[in-house]
């Protein structure tokens, strides 16, 4: 699968449809997941299938990161999203880049373009995740005793990071901005890292007065103060 979606990817045309053998296939399979999607209720069950049902368009999908040339993919794209709803993020993000160097657009279904996807959906992944959240007692910050903490907050620094990079000329509304900044604010607290937290939680609350970033500074700036 990943040599002939390799080489079907490869002679396609820029921002035109993919086709070929391997796209159909992977795209009759889309169709069929996603009405098994569709028949489930549970957002936490859907979150799991897709999780089982990814391993299944991945040979494709690095063929075509291998050797694409910017085709309209929407299996592609659809995996993107799924990638980021499960927490994939190493390979969303893979996609992500591929798809606004070649200015890709998300499917018809998504009503939303690629970067607003990629910022909303990659801030939201970490916001509702209270492991990464700020926790303070008696105004001191609390942060996980364990030997991988600081590569794991690292990494979801690194995360945001590409995010920001490859969307940075992108347009979108405020507020998913302000959501990505709020992420990347928290991420720096839980490093110690208190002057880049402040100056990303401040740039979140610039873009959106209702982010919910107000106690986090407060507190921030007193944690500061007294180190």
């Amino acid at each position: 699968m990943k040599s002939s979606a390799a080489q079907a990817a490869a002679e396609a045309e820029a921002q035109q449809p993919q086709t070929g053998d391997a796209y159909e296939l992977m795209f009759a399979a889309l169709v069929e997941d996603r009405r098994r999607l569709k028949d489930i209720q549970s957002i936490e069950r859907k979150i799991e299938l897709k999780a089982e049902l990814l391993p299944n368009y991945e040979s494709y999908v690095l063929g075509v990161l291998e050797e694409g040339s910017g085709a309209q993919d929407d299996v592609l794209m659809t995996v993107m999203i799924w990638c980021l709803d499960v927490g994939r993020i190493d390979l969303a993000l893979n996609i992500g880049e591929y798809a606004m160097e070649h200015e890709l657009k998300s499917p018809e279904a998504y009503q939303r373009e690629v970067p607003s996807i990629l910022v909303e959906e990659l801030a939201d992944h970490y916001l509702r995740n209270e492991r990464y959240r700020p926790k303070f007692e008696n105004g001191d910050l609390i942060v996980p005793d364990e030997d991988s903490w600081q590569d794991e907050i690292n990494q979801v620094i690194q995360h945001l990071k590409v995010v920001d990079r490859i969307t940075e000329h992108a347009d979108m509304h405020d507020q998913i901005r302000a959501k990505h900044q709020k992420a990347l604010g928290w991420a720096y607290s839980l490093t110690g890292q208190f002057d880049a937290a402040l100056e990303s939680l401040n740039r979140a609350l610039q873009l959106d007065k209702n982010a919910g970033v107000k106690k986090d500074i407060e507190r921030l700036q007193k944690l500061r103060s007294s180190s």
